[in-house]
């Protein structure tokens, strides 16, 4: 049996063992926070893109 096959045969014998996989819901929630999170990053970097450049505009339009 060449190396290859035998990580892959032991790969797979480690994921069905031995790792801990979440259930549905805690995958939904998880996905949830993640968007949420996601989403306020979003905002905050609009808030941030837009009030830079309303100070830039107005410091601009100063010279």
């Amino acid at each position: 049996m060449n190396k290859v096959s035998l990580y892959i045969k032991e790969s797979y014998s480690e994921l069905m063992t031995k790792v801990s996989w979440p259930t549905w819901d805690e995958l939904t929630n998880s996905a949830i926070v993640v968007a949420v999170a996601a989403l306020i990053m979003a905002l905050l970097v609009f808030g941030m893109d837009k009030s830079s450049s309303l100070i830039l505009g107005t410091f601009y339009k100063a010279f």
